[in-house]
């Protein structure tokens, strides 16, 4: 199945079905029904068959799925068969606490560095802290799949500029701040408040 072919609304539950399955995986288990994953992530049975039509790995009635073989297929769309080299740009509380995510280093996501405009101590969670002066030096020298922005909203832009600039194609932007960048560089935004107000909605009204 081509990426290209795969709805936003599954995308965003494949991470869930990846996540299930590496636990099935780790556990010995060798094949899963769809009922099964279904409960595991919380969406019914028909919406994981739905989302799993057409992979290579599909199902079989009677026999649900191959373990392993429908973990490689989600490991493949997600990208996280092959290694990606990360950075992360401010070495606040949120870039230090993303720097010591066990999770990251496990799914091939290879923090290098991080950058601060201040740098207080020389490494985070035994992550090299370099001054942001050397960012454009580093991007140089250094091929970067994915560049984190955890800065202030107001230098967000300008470090999504020099990292535009300097080769990086794929940004997770924590800035809460909008940026632009050209149309082949793939920006996930991520707003606490966002979520936190998502979360007090549902409390509120008993989703």
């Amino acid at each position: 199945m081509l990426k290209k072919t795969i709805s936003d609304a599954t995308i965003k539950r494949l991470p869930k079905y990846y996540g299930y399955l590496k636990v099935l995986e780790d556990e010995g288990v060798e094949k899963v029904s769809s009922s099964s994953i279904a409960t595991a992530v919380s969406v019914s049975a028909s919406q994981v068959r739905q989302d799993f039509f057409g992979f290579e790995s599909n199902g079989q009635q009677g026999y649900g799925y191959d373990v392993k073989k429908l973990k490689a297929t989600l490991a493949s769309i997600l990208g996280v068969d092959k290694p990606h080299s990360m950075i992360i740009i401010g070495a606040g509380h949120i870039g230090g606490a993303l720097a010591g995510h066990k999770g990251f280093a496990q799914e091939g996501f290879q923090l290098k560095a991080l950058f601060d405009i201040n740098v207080a101590q020389e490494s985070i969670h035994g992550i090299p802290v370099y001054n942001i002066s050397t960012l454009n030096d580093f991007l140089k020298e250094n091929k970067v799949d994915i560049a984190v922005i955890a800065t202030t909203k107001d230098s967000a832009q300008e470090v999504a500029n020099t990292l535009v600039k300097g080769g990086v194609e794929s940004i997770w932007n924590f800035a809460q701040i909008e940026i632009n960048v050209p149309k082949n560089v793939v920006v996930e935004n991520i707003s606490m408040l966002e979520s936190l107000l998502v979360l007090s909605y549902k409390a509120s009204n008993k989703i």
